[in-house]
């Protein structure tokens, strides 16, 4: 079997300025306007009146939810639209002896951008990076510079999930010298990996825009995570005629002895710093961190990396933040990457597009794997504004530019080229298959590329008879997965989405243990039928086309050659509501709800997934008097666990093999039911839920009390309505206000139900099943943040916040 040695680096996403390339940021006091204007294009045009804001910006998730908004629930219900941005700024001194470079991150959907009245062009792909060279259209000197954005997300639908609207990722300005490292210029691989050495390969595209033949020096010095100096490569940029003007690529190479490979476990980054020499002066300086290691998909042992068998634990993840919508902050994607992490996931599926940068360099330092996907579609539809509208005109330009980007990433292992594509049914999907994958392979041949497919039928499978693919994506099918090898003789195989199960946090239907799946087969939609749009948290309910948690967990466990799994999904995201219509505005498939509070199956997942004890006991214990109440704990590192009702023993349970629960039945009384699991007679955790009273007073919890003053930094206050006890209220729904008293403010509130239309902006919000969040945002100034929270009833409670 060919395995994949190699290293891949990650492009810093703040770059190091020094004197000869430097980097601004270009997210500070651009003017907004949500409407359309053929003449905001013009640098003469006022903007007097327009709102000023920082970008990342997504105008989507400040707006009213209404079922007449043309995006449907399947965006959440949100205003789309087209909107304007406009910046005026000046470049710094010596600027007019530099090329100039404007870098969007990503901005949904339909892009225009023009520079001091010049065009500079159009994408339509709300998900890639793309930037442009402004330095012909630069007014001279001092003279103030207008950029302006047009995005026009009007047409609709355009997506099957919630897109934000808007420039939501981060923008920069880019100042290098005429010969420089050009855009995602460096890539970094590694043929030989052992314990004693890794040979380090560099490619470097210098792009020399002097006109002029020249010589000189290209070096890149290796350091390791303390900043010591590991090793140098150098490749003689000179040579008959001479260093030519335009784009070219060197390849040379250095060794690191004793590498310290990346891992899950250890994210190990180095760092490379690449300088361009010429008649002895630095003129360019590019910094890479990088992480060593190689890793193998194998047709009958599955997954290894760095040489050990792993099976992939994923989960699929769409790019939404919640509360803040599509609006990248770096912040928030840690958390939610740490909630995963904390639950044993190692792997997250990009679905279904390339994510920002700072997603995945998040992923290279907090040990994630990731497949990075690109395309939902090709040419047929799924919605019929959707990107096939676009993919003839720019399917080769939207792939490289993903590639480029993120193929230097530790992270990344796998590329994945399409999503349940409608080509698999078509003979069309042929040959685009193997366009696609020529696309990747031609930029890199160190990851394997994949496809998620649905169609099981390989005779049927046009994508599949492409024979281009590495892996074997398989979505959902469980059923046939312990007969993969049988089904697809030496393929390699890889759940790229699984599960599809459905729950809303803290809500109960009896009898726990029938599975129930929405919609029926065959039949017209059924919904679960709850008046208060909510499914049971008990895993039991399942989209019908997937599985319960248990259900797929089961089979992936048991065979080597199945390599690992992605579940649909990590958390909630904003969009596709199944299984009920409006007012429903968010998925109900998380592990995760949307606002970051854990759902019940989260700690089936920590029980296989981590070595950390866990004794998880469910659901609460408010009932009605006489009820036959079905009881769950997940645990492990234990041979048993006992129920405790009111200190009277309801019995001993033990899992079976292949079991991930116990469960007993209980006629409810009020009081205290305890669980105490046991390894060989001794105690190794309890667990205790009391009946809980009315709501007496808030708790106040937030998730750091010290934060950057950046104008970015969040704190993740989490409020707990609590008897006088100090009990969970396990159906609370007090309405709690936020007010917010120095160097902060509010960025949005949410409670984790996905049919609650109260604005994530609000200064109010209801509580759901006693949790509600407020996210705080630091001001770029010191001092203190005082929050403090009320409630009609309730004494208020207020913490004090750091800004530093």
């Amino acid at each position: 079997m060919k395995r994949y040695f190699y290293i891949v680096a990650a492009l810093l996403s703040n770059y190091i300025a020094s004197a000869q390339r430097t980097i601004i940021d270009f997210n500070p006091n651009w003017k907004f306007w949500l409407g359309d204007t053929s003449i905001a294009k013009e640098p003469g045009y006022r903007d007097d009146n327009w709102r000023t804001l920082n970008l990342p910006h997504d105008w989507s998730i400040e707006g009213e939810f209404s079922e007449k908004n043309p995006g449907t629930p399947n965006q959440a219900a949100l205003p789309t639209g087209i909107g304007w941005y406009r910046k005026t700024f000046t470049l710094p001194a010596g600027a007019e002896n530099q090329n100039v470079f404007i870098e969007f991150d990503g901005v949904y959907r339909n892009s225009e951008v023009w520079v001091n009245g010049h065009y500079l062009g159009k994408r339509p792909n709300g998900y890639v990076s793309f930037g442009y060279d402004i330095t012909p259209y630069c007014n001279p000197g001092s003279a103030q510079q207008v950029i302006a954005v047009k995005v026009d997300n009007s047409l609709q639908p355009n997506s099957r999930w919630y897109t934000g609207s808007g420039i939501y990722r981060n923008v920069r300005l880019v100042l290098t010298n005429k010969i420089a490292i050009d855009q995602w210029g460096t890539f970094i691989t590694a043929p030989t990996v052992n314990n004693n050495v890794a040979i380090v390969n560099i490619q470097s595209t210098i792009n020399n825009t002097t006109g002029q033949l020249g010589h000189g020096t290209l070096f890149t010095t290796i350091y390791d995570a303390s900043g010591k100096y590991v090793s140098k490569g150098i490749a003689w940029l000179h040579g008959a005629p001479g260093w030519p003007a335009g784009k070219a690529t060197y390849s040379y190479s250095t060794a690191i002895n004793k590498p310290i490979l990346w891992s899950v476990e250890n994210p190990y980054l180095y760092k490379a710093v690449t300088k361009v020499m010429v008649n002895g002066k630095v003129v360019d300086e590019y910094v890479t961190p990088f992480g060593i290691r190689y890793f193998d998909f194998d047709v009958q042992k599955g997954f290894s990396l760095n040489g050990r068998p792993m099976k992939i634990l994923g989960v699929c993840m769409h790019h939404d933040l919640g509360a803040l919508g599509a609006a990248v902050n770096e912040r928030a994607m840690e958390r939610q990457l740490q909630i995963l992490k904390d639950m044993g996931c190692n792997a997250i599926r990009t679905a279904h597009n390339p994510p920002a940068p700072e997603w995945l360099a998040l992923c290279d330092k907090m040990g994630f794997l990731v497949l990075d996907e690109a395309f939902d579609m090709w040419h047929k539809k799924k919605n019929k504004f959707d990107y096939n509208i676009d993919f003839d005109q720019w399917h080769k330009q939207d792939l490289e530019d993903q590639v480029k980007r993120d193929k230097n990433h530790p992270s990344v292992i796998i590329w994945s080229i399409g999503n349940e594509i409608r080509e698999q049914f078509d003979s069309t999907g042929i040959p685009l298959t193997k366009e696609l994958v020529g696309i990747v392979k031609a930029l890199d041949t160190t990851r394997p590329v994949t496809s998620a497919l649905t169609e099981t039928d390989t005779t049927k499978n046009f994508i599949y008879q492409a024979n281009a693919l590495d892996l074997m994506g398989m979505n959902y099918n469980q059923q046939l997965y312990p007969d993969f090898l049988q089904r697809y003789p030496g393929k390699k195989f890889l759940a790229t989405e699984t599960m599809s199960a459905l729950a809303s946090r803290g809500h109960y239907d009896m009898p726990a243990d029938s599975v129930r799946f929405w919609p029926l087969k065959g039949q017209k939609f059924v919904s679960p039928g709850n008046p208060d749009y909510t499914v049971s948290a008990y895993d039991n309910v399942a989209a019908y086309w997937g599985s319960t948690h248990e259900q797929t967990w089961r089979i992936i466990k048991q065979y080597d050659f199945l390599s690992g799994l992605f579940v649909w999904s990590g958390f909630d995201f904003l969009g596709e509501p199944v299984p009920y219509p409006w007012p429903a505005r968010s998925s109900y498939y998380g592990i995760v709800d949307l606002a970051g509070f854990p759902k019940d199956a989260y700690y089936m997942y920590q029980s296989e997934w981590t070595s950390k004890t866990v004794l998880h006991l469910l659901p609460h214990w408010n009932w009605e008097a006489g009820k036959e109440v079905d009881v769950w704990a997940y645990y492990n590192n234990a041979d048993e666990v006992e129920l405790y009702l009111n200190n009277r023993s309801m019995g001993v349970r033990k899992k079976q093999p292949l079991d991930f629960h116990v469960q007993w039945r209980v006629k409810y009384e009020p009081g205290t039911l305890k669980a105490v699991s046991r390894k060989n007679g001794n105690i190794v955790s309890t667990k205790t839920i009391n009946t809980a009273g009315i709501p007496a007073r808030l708790e106040i919890v937030p998730d750091k009390k010290i934060l950057h003053a950046d104008g970015k930094d969040l704190s993740f206050i989490t409020v707990r309505i609590l008897d006088k006890n100090g009990n969970l209220v396990p159906a609370a729904d007090n309405k709690i206000t936020v007010e917010i008293v120095g160097k902060g403010t509010l960025a949005g509130m949410d409670n984790g139900y996905p049919a609650s239309l109260e604005s994530f902006k609000a200064a109010s919000h209801k509580a759901y099943n006693g949790l509600c969040l407020a996210i705080i945002q630091a001001k770029p100034e010191t001092g203190n943040i005082q929050v403090t929270f009320s409630s009609p009833g309730l004494p208020s409670a207020t913490t004090v916040l750091q800004t530093h």
